[in-house]
């Protein structure tokens, strides 16, 4: 089992940046693959990105690509999502996740541990 903290989110204005970290404890971080999910009242959780166990491979989803990148510190038990260029759409709760099959799965579903979220606010 592993728990999920994330932190780093706040108000930040339209063509700002942001970087979220999630810190992880428990059981090896490493052999997780990692995802994060935003999500929007009354909306389903979206995919944003997912960092292999690794490292070496990400996905992201078509609304951040381009503008979004994750990594991950598996020295530090920590997963980070840097988001430039921030608009007023990506605002949310931001989650990430841990996948124990240690896929890049973009469904939330596939999933296995989750933390608490962190808000994002993009002012425009």
């Amino acid at each position: 089992q592993v728990q999920l903290v994330e932190s780093g989110g706040g108000l930040v204005q339209a063509g700002g940046s942001l970087t979220l970290s999630c810190a992880a404890s428990g059981r090896t971080f490493s052999s997780y693959a990692m995802g994060w999910f935003r999500q929007t009242p009354g909306k389903e959780r979206e995919f944003v990105a997912a960092v292999s166990r690794s490292g070496a491979r990400t996905v992201y989803g078509e609304s951040v690509k381009g503008r979004f990148t994750s990594s991950r510190d598996n020295a530090k038990n920590t997963l980070y999502l840097q988001m430039n260029s921030l608009k007023p759409e990506d605002t949310a709760v931001y989650y990430c996740a841990a996948d124990q099959r240690g896929y890049l799965r973009r469904g939330p579903a596939e999933y296995d541990y989750w933390g608490q979220g962190t808000q994002v606010t993009v002012s425009s």
